[in-house]
Formats: C-alpha cells, structure tokens, sequence
C-alpha cells in the first residue's frame, strides 16, 4: 500500500469513527434516560404515569399528564398561529419577492433563527405578556365568553403568551424550508401553467403548491419538533404553576421543558423525584427525535 493509499484510508477511517462517535451520542443519551428512570416504572405503572394529573412528590404521586397537555397546549397555539403566516411568507419569497426584497428579508429570517431563547423570552415578558393581559384577554373573553377564552388567570403569563413567543421562534424553521422546496419545482411546470391560461395565483394553488404539499407538512413537522423542546422562552412568558391543565388559552401552562429545567434542582431530597423528572426528559426526548425523524423522513422522499 502507497502512502498516499494509507492517507486516504486513514482520513476515511477517522471521519467514520467520528461520526459513528457523534450518532452514538443520541443511543447514550436514550440510553442513560431510561436507565435512570427505571425507578418510577418499577413503582409506578407506565399508564398511570402518563395519565394521572396528580403531581404530589410528597406523597408519591407523580403524575405527568398536566406537563404532557400544557406542551401540547403551548405547541398547538405556536402552530395555529405560525403555520398560515410561514407558508403565504415562503410562497411570496419564492414566487413574487423582487430578488432586491428576497435578498433583504432572507438574512433576517436567518437572524431570527440565531436570536438566543432568552432573548425571546424577554421580549415575551415586555411586549406579548402585557398584550394578552391588557388586550387579547378583556377583548376575546368579553366577546367570545366561550371555550377556551374565559380565565380567572388575569395576569398575561399563560399558554396563549407562550404560544405566540413560540410561534415566533420557529417562523424561521418553517419559512427556510418552505423557501427552498417551492424552489425544488421546475420553471418548466410553472411555463406549461401559464401558457395554458392559468393567473400566477392559480399556477401557485393548483400546481407549485400541490407538488410541494409532502415538503410543507415536512417544514410543519420540524417547526413543531422545534416548538415541542423550547425551554427557556416558554418558562419566562408560559407561567409554569403546578395546577391542573390548563383549560383556556390565558390559563397558565407548565410545558415538560420548563418543568424539567426548574424541577432539575430539587429532585435529590425526594425519593424517586429524580426519576420522575427524568422520566419526563425521556419522553420529551422520544418526541423530538419522533417529530424531527418524520419531518426529515419526507423532505428526503420529496428530493427524491
């Protein structure tokens, strides 16, 4: 073997190593999680876990299952609300953005998905916490005095708050990918559009937007994976009180992440505390990995 040949290999070989490294990382990870939370479940049935809302540490009771709602809770209103403005952003991106307009706006929305959590987090406190307390909640409640607008919970911090911090955070997630998929549809399939009559709205509707339908639930997906794991924004604006679910969109929330990051510190002094909680980042974990293997699974089919 020539010493160029040995280089090579021996480069192939490390980068290899490296990254079989950097994947078994994620396997150690599940692995340890469980491994420490074995405890609750040797106690504690899985159902009863995940199902029970009674979260009395004291007493043993150890139920998940206002954590598990208030994720969904916060992650349903940061979708509802981000889902219809990222996908008509990326449309007017792709398709009807002058090239100075898309160049401007591009590197803003890459800033917005560098912007630190904490950042977010206080602009959350400053701006969206006093909108909802001062605004959305006496306007919505006084004129839509049904599910899920009426509260006692007058102070702003809520899943409604959260939702919106959250909805901004991964704007930027579901813009890029939508961008770069509508990109993906040969300008042939636009021209035979056009040249049969069709306006540049129904060659959008009927022909860009149908071929790239798989990629915008993918770019969904993602953003959800993204939305479903945010800890530090959603502890400073969500409210995180140990309460039942919450029932209203202004009602206070208490997501899995920010209860596993202000738990962390007091779960030693309580037998079966620490596995408990994580337990919770065990599940957190399993959906992350869930959501980001879907996302990724599809926008591979669709470059296919």
């Amino acid at each position: 073997m020539t010493i160029r040949k040995f280089k090579d290999l021996l480069a192939k070989k490390i980068m290899g190593l490296l990254a079989g490294l950097a994947l078994s990382l994620v396997f150690l990870i599940i692995l340890g999680l469980f491994s420490r939370s074995k405890s609750i479940l040797a106690v504690n049935s899985l159902k009863d876990l995940l199902f029970s809302t009674s979260w009395h540490p004291t007493q043993g009771k150890f139920g998940l299952l206002n954590f598990i709602l208030g994720t969904v809770w916060v992650t349903t209103i940061a979708v509802i609300i981000s889902v219809p403005l990222s996908i008509l952003t990326g449309i007017y991106l792709a398709e009807y953005a002058p090239r100075r307009v898309r160049e401007f706006i591009k590197p803003l929305i890459d800033l917005l998905a560098g912007i630190s959590p904490v950042i977010y987090g206080v602009w959350g406190g400053v701006v969206i916490v006093p909108l909802v307390r001062d605004y959305l909640m006496p306007f919505l409640s006084g004129k839509l005095r049904f599910f899920p607008f009426i509260s006692d919970n007058y102070t702003g911090y809520s899943a409604l708050a959260g939702g919106i911090v959250l909805a901004v955070m991964v704007f930027p997630i579901i813009i890029s990918i939508i961008d770069e998929i509508i990109k993906t549809v040969p300008l042939e399939m636009r021209e035979a559009s056009l040249s049969l009559g069709a306006t540049k709205w129904e060659t959008v509707k009927y022909v860009v937007l149908k071929r790239v339908r798989p990629g915008i639930i993918a770019a969904i997906i993602l953003g959800l994976s993204r939305a479903v794991g945010e800890t530090i924004a959603v502890l400073m604006v969500a409210g995180c009180s140990l309460q039942e679910f919450p029932k209203s969109i202004f009602d206070t929330a208490y997501p899995l992440p920010a209860f596993i990051a202000n738990t962390y510190g007091e779960m030693m002094s309580i037998p079966l505390y620490d596995s408990a909680v994580l337990l919770a980042a065990f599940i957190l974990l399993l959906m992350t990995i869930l959501f980001n293997m879907l996302g990724w699974g599809i926008l591979l089919r669709v470059k296919e």
